[in-house]
């Protein structure tokens, strides 16, 4: 058999495995996951309905397998049962408590279809490996949180939470329209419709003090969360252009935290580097960053920045 049948004995395998694990799925997706052009993806489906899977196709939609069609468990590697495991340390951790039993629950399903090398593979590494995230990411109080959240997403049902914002006194109620969620700096954020504001919101799920569900349906139909999370975001032109030099020997240690701050570029002038970051948070959250190594940097402009550094550190002095 050439290397090319190989090939493409494999890909009509994973096309097979991609159509069991979604109820729809279009030829285009199938082109991008695979880089083959939509031509290949056809007869590779024709060959899947030759080879007697009974697969629905529907122009503008996409393909699905017969419903009541299986295979048998398909085994996995010992690489992608070690997988498991990162997986399982990141939903013990990151996620609420429900929803982290329902992981290891499936978890446990998972390695009953592992052959012995496998588990012992697995058994090996789970000793071994330890995810410490920086924050809690939910409301001890609020268990299942994010099964509340998956379910009125899933469902497109609303849900009332009380929040407590960062700039208010006292938490508010609300009825929310859950768009999605997303990871970003170690928490976790819903984007969401809310009714009292009539306009679209991110609530961080540390600051839900109470989440309920309910069988009210959405009012109203919302774009995906990746469009409306571009539309929302500040648009560049309207930021602050923030310029500062940084010593060589520090560099490294902030490169992790720099792009949460508008990290745009960087030059490298010897013996410094000149980092260029746009902005909308001078007068906080980029200045307290920035005093974390202002000792091993200067800043070219603009003046307003200098102004706030001079400001933090004079306070600063005065409490001493």
């Amino acid at each position: 058999m050439s290397l090319d049948n190989i090939s493409r004995f494999d890909r009509i395998i994973a096309i097979l495995i991609q159509l069991q694990s979604k109820q729809i799925i279009r030829a285009k997706d199938l082109a991008d996951r695979f880089d083959v052009s939509l031509r290949t993806i056809y007869r590779d489906i024709r060959t899947l309905e030759a080879s007697g899977v009974p697969i629905n196709s529907e122009a503008g939609i996409g393909y699905s397998i017969v419903e009541g069609y299986r295979l048998p468990p398909i085994m996995f590697t010992k690489e992608e049962a070690g997988s498991f495991v990162a997986a399982e340390k990141l939903m013990e951790k990151f996620t609420d408590k429900s929803l982290g039993a329902h992981h290891q629950s499936a978890m446990f399903k998972i390695k009953s279809v592992l052959k012995g090398k496998e588990k012992a593979w697995i058994d090996a590494l789970e000793k071994h490996i330890h995810i410490d995230p920086k924050e809690n990411v939910f409301n001890e109080n609020l268990p299942d949180a994010m099964s509340i959240l998956f379910e009125s997403i899933a469902k497109n049902t609303q849900v009332r939470i009380d929040y407590q914002a960062l700039n208010s006194e006292s938490p508010t109620n609300r009825s929310i329209e859950p768009v999605g969620l997303f990871n970003e700096n170690d928490f976790w954020y819903v984007y969401a419709y809310c009714h009292i504001r009539s306009d679209y919101r991110q609530f961080r799920t540390d600051r839900m003090l109470s989440i309920i569900g309910s069988n009210i349906g959405f009012e109203q139909l919302h774009p995906p969360l990746s469009e409306l999370r571009t539309a929302f975001e500040p648009k560049i032109e309207s930021l602050t252009e923030v310029v500062i030099l940084v010593d060589k020997s520090v560099t490294r240690f902030i490169k992790g935290a720099r792009k949460q701050y508008g990290f745009i570029s960087e030059k490298d002038l010897g013996d410094v580097v000149e980092m260029t970051f746009k902005t909308r948070f001078i007068e906080n959250g980029f200045s307290r960053w920035y005093l974390m190594f202002s000792d091993y940097a200067s800043i070219v402009k603009p003046a307003e920045f200098k102004e706030r550094i001079k400001s933090l550190l004079t306070e600063s002095l005065s409490r001493l």
